[in-house]
């Protein structure tokens, strides 16, 4: 019993969830139709804006510029849902009769496409609003010569948008839609002479030519924006709900489902309504979908899954705690069986890391040591050697000038050439075991920084207390932070990228503490623990075998800094040894 009841919890669970994720789910893909339609509403209000912009660069507008204009827009691929764009130019109500012969005289019949002018409605009341640009022109030619400022509601919009310079926005439709049942509505901009002033309305009534307008299908719209929702029976319809106190919720725009007649009975329905601005008219969307069709055919055997896996694997866990409480002893025996074992092997290896610290440090102590012997051989042997050879060409070299010039010549070239390689024997020497060590760690230290100054250019400060820094710093403790130091500014010269680095080397209280700064791009985390990388472990190393500490830390762009300390009661004094030159 106890395992049904969790299984019908489980599906009770399952249930509530799916329809949760569906609803999101339905809810984001109305919210994409929402956007959708608000981008194609932007996109057109931005065609027109770009019409007027048109109208109000070129000297004179002619039906042949603005066909090849409209034309360039490419309506059919780029903006499918636009029906037309027009002008309709302000004609005083004295002007009209010019108007019209103007029209006549500069009609080209054939040619353009446009048929003879008839102004309608013929008898005029006051200024009109006459189309007499329109594109593209099939299918709309009544449309030429229609004062669409005869209708009083057209009038005072058209008005409101010449005195204010705004866009207006037509709530119902305005016929340009051929398709039957799928209305077109209309966007228009007011059109004003060029170089004349607009700051007052009686400067913008003076200047006013007309108003160019766009009129959309309000279906194509709406259906490409309703294909981003691949939901069976999935409904949106679209109202004005601008002007309140409106029948019916508002003026119905679209419906998808006009033309289907089934009917979805008593199934769960969920909707969401989601407003639309379109150019201060306000828009309803509702988005509506019977719930069964928002599950796919897993989702609708989920719940009863959830059912028998929750009654299975509650028989199961009962099974395995019967199981368990039967063999708590031998489970008892098998983990101090393993820990024992864990034990030892933790044992183990702490012996084997010991010993391996113990290798390394005898390991870099046995390199030191050979790196300074070979480094004094070269300097007794070579470097004699390379001395006394020097001192001999040179002889030659004198004693050839005036009497052997070609002789002269080549001793001279073999002169160079030993200075050279006394050059590159002085750099092997310091490359092993730089003599500036057997004068203290404070001396070295400078020693390097002045020769990582020299070969990067890059700006290196060093700042030291001064306080007595070689008296407790034995030969160990100050190759290994000379070592350190070398590594660190190895790396921040081949990947630090930094232009200031700083050095900071101090004694207190008993602790020789170095750190080394730089303002370089940082150092990620996972750049520690890189293939083949061991700078920063063999600095690491050499600390905790000198019974200190190693501070790495860094972040990208912020530099890296890194600190050792060291106490020095557990290093036994040095004192410097003999210098030796080459």
């Amino acid at each position: 019993m106890l395992s049904l009841g969790v299984g019908v919890m489980l599906h009770v669970v399952t249930s509530n969830s799916l329809q949760t994720e569906a609803s999101e789910r339905f809810r984001n893909q109305a919210r994409n139709s929402q956007f959708n339609i608000a981008n194609g509403i932007k996109a057109y209000t931005d065609v027109l804006r770009g019409t007027a912009s048109f109208f109000q660069s070129v000297d004179s507008i002619t039906r042949e510029n603005f066909h090849r204009y409209v034309g360039g827009l490419d309506l059919a691929n780029n903006f499918p849902a636009i029906v037309s764009i027009n002008f309709a130019q302000n004609v005083p109500l004295e002007q009209r009769a010019a108007f019209e012969q103007h029209v006549r005289d500069t009609a080209r019949p054939g040619i353009d496409g446009y048929p003879e002018l008839v102004l309608r409605p013929a008898a005029a009341q006051g200024d009109a609003a006459i189309i007499s640009l329109i594109e593209p022109l099939a299918g709309l030619e009544g449309k030429f010569g229609v004062d669409i400022a005869a209708r009083p509601a057209v009038a005072d919009a058209l008005a409101l948008s010449r005195d204010t310079g705004m866009l207006s926005a037509s709530g119902l439709p305005i016929g340009f839609d051929t398709t039957p049942n799928r209305p077109a509505l209309g966007m228009r901009l007011p059109v004003y002479r060029p170089d004349r002033p607009l700051f007052t309305v009686a400067q913008r009534r003076a200047a006013y030519l007309g108003s160019v307008g766009i009129g959309f299908s309000v279906h194509r719209l709406v259906s490409e924006a309703l294909a981003e929702i691949p939901v069976r029976h999935a409904r949106l319809t679209l109202r004005d709900v601008s002007e309140a106190g409106a029948p019916n919720g508002g003026a119905l725009l679209y419906d998808s489902m006009e033309h289907e007649t089934a009917t979805l009975g008593s199934e769960d329905i969920i909707s969401f309504v989601l407003p639309i601005d379109f150019n201060g008219r306000q828009w309803q969307a509702r988005f509506t979908a019977p719930m069964s069709s928002l599950y796919s055919r897993v989702d609708a055997f989920l719940p009863w899954l959830a059912l028998l896996t929750g009654f299975i694997g509650s028989m199961l866990i009962y099974a395995l705690f019967h199981t368990l409480s039967s063999s708590r002893l031998r489970a008892i025996r098998m983990a101090k069986a393993m820990t024992r074992e864990l034990r030892e092997s933790q044992a183990k290896l702490q012996l084997s890391h010991h010993k391996l610290r113990r290798l390394a440090a005898h390991a870099d102590q046995i390199k030191e040591e050979e790196r300074k012997r070979i480094a004094r051989e070269i300097h007794d042997d070579l470097g004699q050697n390379l001395l006394a050879l020097r001192i001999e060409a040179d002889v030659l070299t004198t004693r050839t000038s005036h009497r052997h010039p070609r002789l002269h010549e080549r001793a001279r070239c073999t002169l160079a050439q030993i200075d050279n390689t006394i050059k590159s024997v002085r750099q092997i020497i310091n490359d092993l075991r730089p003599n500036v060590l057997d004068l203290g760690l404070s001396a070295a230290v400078e020693w390097q920084i002045g020769q990582f100054r020299q070969r990067s250019g890059i700006v290196c400060e060093l700042n030291e207390d001064g306080a007595d820094l070689e008296l407790a710093i034995d030969d160990k403790c100050a190759i290994a932070f000379f070592r350190i130091l070398q590594e660190s500014l190895s790396n921040i010269l081949q990947h630090a990228h930094a232009s200031l680095v700083r050095v900071e080397l101090r004694q207190q209280d008993g602790i020789l503490s170095m750190s080394i700064s730089d303002n370089g791009v940082g150092m990620h985390a996972r750049s520690r623990n890189k293939f083949g990388s061991f700078g920063l472990v063999g600095i690491e190393e050499r600390i905790s075998i000198l019974g200190g500490a190693c501070t790495i830390s860094g972040a990208p762009n912020a530099g890296t800094t890194i600190m050792v300390s060291v106490p020095l009661e557990l290093q036994a004094p040095s004192f410097p040894h003999r210098l030796e030159t080459v």
